[in-house]
């Protein structure tokens, strides 16, 4: 019996998780699995409902860790997983992602001599500002599964010298959650209950540091959505982050919340709401005319969904939704901005190819390589 600690710490890692629990689940009498949530990111909105829509249990073990300075951050979540660790002795530690917990709960395992699989290992942005980068670069190093979604990712790793015996391509979990809640997410009805109209609308993310810790360029931002939202309703479901930024920086004008009496009816526009639950949000992104995202993830679903993304980062870790998808990454100038959503709303939708592998069958890939490499 192999025993396994799957770790999560932020919202991105729950899409990534629940298929590799619900393929564990189908060889329980192989492996015993628990859910560590490290507490990094939780709030009710953020994640209790993520938990809900995907069908994930609840955590086994939380650490309750909460935010602080990246250094103060990934210290505790160290110290008390080591705890974990050693009251729990796992033959294996599951980490996916690129979040502070990622790293943290890779590292600690690998001291105690933990063997520790990354899923989404390889991905790369070439950008040292983004902490994701290094967490990535760190994770990466120390594991001895590397589970990669795509060719970009498996040269990344050879490039930097990792074993071909420890890449395994396997595909994209977050596809799997995808693909298995598209059905319900089509008859979720969110799109219908605001008031909008299928393709006659936009979906917004923006929380990335380099897109909100700078006043001037936040504004600059803001302002391109104000005038694209002249010719098309927006909807900006508003990260913690980001609202902090806002109302530190006296910019939240730009961006009113949804009034009750809007609901139902929504017109033209820049709207704000709470954060989305996972059904929801999916809802939204596959019904709109285009998405405007700094998000990793939606990079991705996006392809998959056929929507166009316009990426509003210099750099993407994720090359393969330009190659084969549907996201263009433009950077965070207004002028570009402006730019390159006056063609995207000209423009009939283009489905793009969805890249290989990409079927809703990545977890069960990843089970089936730790089933073999333990039985051996």
């Amino acid at each position: 019996m192999i025993k396994i600690l799957n770790i999560v710490g932020a919202r991105p890692n729950f899409m990534k998780m629940a298929p590799i629990i619900r393929s564990m689940n189908k060889h329980s009498h192989k492996m015993k699995h628990l859910l560590v949530h490290t507490g990094q990111h939780y709030d009710q909105k953020m994640s209790k409902s993520f938990f809900e829509d995907l069908g994930m249990p609840r955590p086994d073990i939380d650490l309750g860790v909460g935010s602080g300075s990246h250094a103060e951050q990934t210290a505790r979540i160290m110290i008390e997983f080591e705890k974990v660790c050693l009251r729990e002795k796992p033959n294996l530690v599951v980490v996916v992602g690129d979040v502070n917990s990622t790293m943290a709960c890779a590292i600690t395992a690998k001291k105690m001599m933990i063997k520790v699989a990354h899923v989404e290992a390889g991905l790369r942005s070439r950008d040292m500002t983004m902490p994701e980068e290094i967490n990535r670069l760190c994770t990466d190093i120390l594991c001895d599964y590397l589970f990669t979604t795509d060719h970009f990712a498996d040269e990344n790793l050879r490039a930097e010298g990792i074993p071909e015996g420890r890449i395994h391509f396997v595909g994209n979990v977050m596809i799997d959650s995808l693909l298995t809640h598209m059905e319900e997410a089509k008859k979720n009805g969110t799109c219908e209950k605001l008031g909008l109209r299928p393709g006659n609308y936009a979906t917004i993310t923006i929380h990335r540091p380099s897109n909100v810790d700078d006043r001037q360029r936040l504004a600059g931002i803001l302002e391109a959505l104000q005038e694209i939202a002249v010719d098309i309703p927006l909807l900006f479901p508003m990260h913690p982050r980001t609202k902090k930024m806002l109302q530190l920086f006296e910019l939240q004008d730009y961006v009113p919340p949804i009034g009750e009496a809007a609901i139902g009816k929504l017109e033209k526009g820049l709207w704000s709401t709470e954060p989305l639950g996972y059904l929801d949000f999916l809802n939204l992104n596959m019904n709109a005319k285009f998405v405007l995202t700094d998000s990793g993830g939606l990079q991705e679903e996006t392809t998959v969904l056929g929507v166009p993304c316009v990426t509003i980062r210099n750099n993407t870790e994720r090359p393969i939704t330009c190659e084969v998808g549907t996201n263009m990454v433009i950077g965070n100038n207004k002028g570009k901005i402006l730019e390159i959503v006056k063609k995207v709303m000209s423009e009939e939708r283009r489905k793009g190819a969805v890249p290989e592998k990409w079927d809703g069958k990545a977890a069960d890939r990843i089970v089936e390589v730790l089933l073999r490499s333990f039985n051996e």
